[in-house]
């Protein structure tokens, strides 16, 4: 769920609240987006995923981190390289490596490729006639 915009790191180019399925972000005043429905997060991840500054922190929680959890704190994820990590992880952003090729999964083998499409049978019997 979206925790932390961070306001020191936002170019306020606005593409979290483009982005955002629920429509979580408003901007605010100073064109900071502001978390104004933290409730309709589906922890998408793709605000920070979207996000070109790194500013932004989505904690992989279903519900709002508790009061006081560290996950709400900008310094402590900032120091622990949480802010915009989702965004690194898959390589977005310039000089990143793309993660695709790694990110979480099974590889797809053969058994997943979609076998070429077959032309149905032809019937040779012929149909019944109808009963009068």
């Amino acid at each position: 769920m979206i925790e932390i915009v961070s306001a020191s790191r936002c170019v306020t180019c606005d593409v979290c609240i483009a982005v955002c399925p629920t429509n979580v972000f408003d901007r605010g005043a100073d064109g900071v987006p502001v978390i104004a429905r933290q409730g309709d997060c589906q922890t998408c991840f793709m605000c920070e995923a979207h996000c070109p500054a790194d500013a932004l922190f989505v904690a992989p929680l279903t519900h709002p981190a508790p009061p006081g959890s560290p996950l709400t704190d900008e310094q402590h994820v900032t120091e622990t390289g949480l802010l915009g990590s989702y965004r690194k992880e898959i390589g977005w952003g310039r000089g990143r490596k793309p993660g695709a090729r790694v990110a979480i999964g099974p590889q797809l083998g053969r058994a997943r490729v979609t076998p070429p499409a077959t032309p149905p049978a032809e019937t040779t019997s012929t149909p019944a006639p109808l009963k009068t």
